[in-house]
């Protein structure tokens, strides 16, 4: 059994983290949701950490935060109030002019619309219809630069429009359709505004499911047909160029590698993304559009640059999430993005980074895993904590190192939990193969010391000194009448069988009341209350459980009666006093007992029994704390050894009344009446059985008077 024990336990040493290992590359393999969030709160910790350094850039935003809307008005503006920031800004010869901004519907302030709503005269209608259309004065503005416009995608089960093309694409390798997110129709600018525009792109965030903008998509796909994103438009008409080229993986059916649009080449994801590594918010990256329109702002910062028209103002709600933890407009998503691409650097999380991840949960797994499994199964938690805390750090330290000086993001989440659950798991099984080990050793250890001592020493450890304590205990002594010359004429195996089943009752009985159980001598027990756990009824938990004894061996011996088997009648004695409790012996073996006369006495009352011809005797100071218990008074006892007497009485059954006649004949054997002869010759006529009628009967014919008794022998 120990064998198999043994081995038991070494196959979970090795179970344990491989099944750890193995429920993880399952769950990395499955990416569901709540490791995906995890994963990007690890990205996002990591930004937190190290931002991206603000580098001055060619891009800025014309902001129409609130203020501008204060001094211009509030939105939407009128279209030629746009044509005219747009006239603005073509004059300073930027790079491109990009609006995130959808113009879907006509302007609701022009003359024509407005006549729908005015009542008018027909001179004033002529006058008012003869002006120009706030949207065809817009879409001249749009032709005369590189202006880039933005259309809404949408998903429905219908096929919807598709967006108007102003770029062509060169796939190298597979075609980029099955990888790129899909929709099924657009919202597009107005007809005459779209044919103006140098570049059409999608206004698209994919936030995560916690909402927050992580990657900007660059392509998108509308029905079958490949469409720029605003980023992507907006880099491309910056350059003057005509073409995206899409180069997949070489490993088929993986995803895209890479887009280059223009001269620009932008490693992606293969969805056709790019993580943002996002830099803190910086006053020069916008520009208030009410100051471009007030003429506050010099050509020279302008000239050059991308400009991105969008909205900071509150009302607007063009808000996202950033993985800085903070509420940023959307059209700075896109500054953060074209900044990176123009300016090198930026975040990485390539095709194989996933490989990587899988390959150091399999090798964190079932090396680190199964190291700190090994070592929490076998060792203690200290060494093994200090083991997980190393190789957490080190696998910390790579994904530190890989995102600050590389730029590429490395996914820990996985390969971590692995590791830690390994530990966790492991340190389970060996928590409970540690109680299974403790539980055996308890009770094979409580099989030679008393249970209420092994767990007490347990719970106090600091117990195993040497020395003791004075307090009150309360003392049973059992004894076999007869048993020497019984053994000697008992067969050996019939003795040792017959022996020890009235030991295991007699034992049960004794913790059953929760006492301790001192030594076993022989047929012989010693048990203790109130040591070493306090007992405030010791007395009456000793007295109740020399009963219950009484009654259990008495049974016993009836039993093996009717079977014709011989077997001794037990003698109990029971007493209580203040006795010495503690450990005694060396430094080797310690023997924790009490001390002190009582326990001599509670011996003494056992043994007085064989003088009595009773099988149960207890002292005034056990019966003085159980007043209600029935019991015969047998006299002041002089124990030998001892120079003063003690109360000493035969329990009754706590059923019973009491025994009337045998008290009123004791009383007066106590106070020396001549009658107390008469009454116990009369008593000994009516009980020739009784053993206390018979010796105090036996003592008055002999001329011995009142109620002490003087014990010649132990």
């Amino acid at each position: 059994m120990s064998g198999w024990t043994h081995t038991h336990r070494w196959s979970m040493r090795w179970l344990v983290p491989v099944g750890v290992v193995a429920v993880w590359v399952l769950v990395m393999l499955l990416d569901p949701l709540p490791l995906q969030m995890a994963r990007n709160g690890l990205f996002d910790q990591l930004q937190r950490w190290q931002p991206r350094p603000y580098s001055p850039a060619p891009v800025r935003i014309i902001d129409i935060d609130d203020e501008s809307l204060k001094r211009l008005g509030q939105w939407p503006w009128p279209r030629t109030r746009i044509a005219e920031l747009t006239t603005r800004l073509q004059a300073a010869q930027p790079a491109s002019i990009v609006f995130d901004v959808l113009f879907a519907e006509p302007d609701r302030t022009s003359p024509k619309a407005m006549l729908k709503l005015w009542p008018a005269t027909p001179a004033l209608r002529q006058q008012l219809q003869a002006l120009p259309d706030h949207d065809a004065v817009f879409a001249r503005a749009v032709a005369s630069g590189p202006v880039v416009l933005g259309f809404a995608v949408e998903r429905r089960e219908q096929p919807g429009v598709l967006p108007g093309l102003k770029a062509r694409y060169v796939a190298t390798g597979e075609p980029a359709q099955p990888y790129v997110p899909a929709f099924s129709g657009a919202i597009n600018p107005l007809p005459e505004l779209a044919a103006a525009a140098s570049g059409l792109g999608a206004i698209a965030f994919l936030p995560d499911a916690d909402g927050v903008v992580r990657r900007v998509p660059l392509l998108l796909r509308v029905g079958d047909t490949l469409v720029p994103s605003l980023t992507a438009e907006a880099l491309r008409v910056a350059q003057g160029a005509k073409n995206f080229s899409t180069q997949t993986v070489a490993q088929a059916g993986v995803g895209l590698a890479e887009l280059r649009i223009g001269r620009q080449t932008v490693p992606t994801t293969p969805q056709g993304e790019v993580w943002v590594h996002y830099s803190e918010p910086v006053a020069q990256r916008s520009i208030p559009a009410w100051r471009v329109w007030a003429g506050e702002v010099s050509a020279s910062e302008l000239a050059g640059h991308i400009l991105l028209v969008g909205s900071s103002a509150q009302g607007l709600l063009d808000l996202r999430f950033s993985p800085l933890g903070v509420v940023v407009p959307g059209v700075e998503v896109h500054a953060q993005a074209l900044e990176q691409l123009l300016t090198g650097g930026g975040l990485v999380y390539p095709a194989w980074a996933q490989t990587l991840a899988l390959l150091l949960a399999l090798l964190g797994g079932l090396l680190g895993g199964l190291l700190v499994g090994f070592i929490a199964l076998s060792y203690g938690a200290a060494l093994s904590l200090t083991a997980l805390a190393t190789l957490l750090l080190a696998l910390g330290a790579l994904v530190a190192y890989a995102f600050s000086h590389q730029g590429v993001l490395i996914d820990a989440v996985a390969p971590g939990m692995t590791v830690v659950f390994s530990y966790v798991f492991s340190s389970v099984v060996h928590h409970v193969q540690s109680e299974q080990r403790q539980r055996w050793i308890r009770q094979a250890f409580s099989r030679y010391v008393s249970p209420n001592l092994v767990t007490y020493l347990i719970k106090q450890p600091g117990a195993l000194e040497l020395g003791g304590r004075r307090q009150d205990c309360s003392f049973v002594f059992t004894d076999l009448t007869g048993f020497t010359s019984w053994l000697e004429q008992m067969d050996p195996q019939q003795a040792v069988r017959l022996l020890n089943d009235y030991l295991d009752g007699m034992i049960a009985i004794a913790f059953q009341h929760e006492a301790t159980l001192d030594r076993i001598v022989g047929d012989a027990l010693v048990l203790m209350f109130s040591a070493p756990v306090l007992q405030t009824d010791h007395p009456r938990r000793a007295l109740n459980c020399a009963w219950e004894m009484h009654r259990f061996s008495t049974a016993y011996v009836a039993r093996l009666a009717a079977q014709n088997v011989p077997f001794g009648l037990t003698r109990i004695g029971v007493h209580s006093g203040e006795v010495i409790v503690g450990n005694v012996g060396g430094k080797t073996l310690f023997d924790y007992r009490a001390l002190g006369d009582p326990i001599n006495t509670a011996a003494r009352l056992e043994s007085a029994n064989k003088q009595f011809g009773t099988l149960v005797c207890v002292s005034k100071a056990i019966l003085r704390c159980c007043p209600e218990w029935p019991a015969r008074p047998i006299g002041q006892v002089l124990l030998q050894g001892k120079t003063q007497p003690i109360e000493v009485f035969e329990p009754l059954a706590p059923e019973q009344a009491g025994d009337v006649a045998y008290a009123q004949a004791f009383e007066l054997m106590r106070q020396q009446s001549p009658q107390a002869l008469q009454v116990f010759s009369e008593l000994a006529t009516r009980r020739p059985t009784d053993p206390l009628v018979a010796l105090h009967l036996g003592r008055l014919r002999a001329g011995q008077v009142g109620d002490l008794l003087v014990l010649s022998s132990k």
